[in-house]
């Protein structure tokens, strides 16, 4: 399930120096800044949704236990099958048979899996309608959604549409409608997307993984100094939240 970035490390380790300072947003004029999260992954990973719901949990553990620091959560672009056609004529299972070359009865031993374990988690996944497609517009989509303050509840509809609803997120029209549902303007995204408004900044967000080495996702960097890669326990993550908010003071 490694295609999918299945849980990889449980541990929180440090980013090598070279990488560091590399991702978020400068926070200045605050005794306590945030801590920032960032995280790579792919609207259609279905771990990516798993680590979302696995990562809040961590969080709200943070809180429990006292954790006091404000953090900062951006969605970073990786595309784990950018060769993916737009309009693929078949089903989740049929890609994985087909472009990836998996025996069909392991692909539906691995989807029943995964959907027990999102079940768990408290989503509800849908393989038999699932629309697979290209996933770049979609990516562009959350680099608009950043700059108007809704990424993350662009990406909670995104993740619920693909994986939930059966939508078709390659087509400009869904993710229009899909946009203005957290209240982006529909003639906007359509523009933008058309015209590849946020295409250089998928292409940097790709690009700054490759420089983390970062091969899987989901993939969280926290205050620069602090990695987990997969959707591990939320202990994992209430634990690498605790670490980066005690290395920072």
């Amino acid at each position: 399930m490694s295609r999918r970035g299945s849980p990889t490390c449980g541990v929180a380790h440090r980013v090598p120096e070279r990488v560091r300072n590399a991702v978020g947003d400068a926070v200045v004029g605050t005794d306590v800044p945030p801590i920032s999260v960032d995280i790579w992954s792919d609207i259609a990973c279905p771990w990516c949704y798993i680590g979302k719901r696995r990562f809040s949990e961590g969080l709200q553990r943070y809180r429990d236990a006292g954790g006091d620091r404000d953090v900062v959560v951006t969605y970073h672009s990786f595309e784990l099958a950018p060769d993916t056609p737009v309009d693929f004529a078949g089903s989740e299972v049929d890609f994985l048979v087909e472009h990836k070359r998996m025996p069909a009865g392991q692909v539906a031993q691995m989807l029943d899996q995964v959907t027990q374990i999102a079940a768990e988690a408290g989503l509800t996944y849908d393989f038999d309608a699932l629309r697979h497609t290209n996933t770049r517009l979609a990516h562009q989509l959350l680099h608009l959604g950043r700059e108007r303050d809704v990424q993350l509840d662009l990406v909670e509809r995104l993740f619920r549409a693909y994986f939930s609803e059966g939508r078709h997120l390659g087509d400009v029209s869904e993710l229009a409608d899909l946009a203005a549902d957290v209240g982006l303007d529909r003639e906007e995204v359509s523009a933008a997307l058309a015209a590849g408004t946020y295409a250089d900044d998928v292409d940097a967000d790709i690009a700054q993984a490759r420089a983390f080495g970062i091969t899987g996702v989901p993939f969280f960097v926290l205050d620069d100094r602090f990695a987990v890669s997969g959707a591990q326990d939320p202990a994992t993550f209430a634990e690498a939240l605790r670490r980066a908010s005690e290395d920072a003071a």
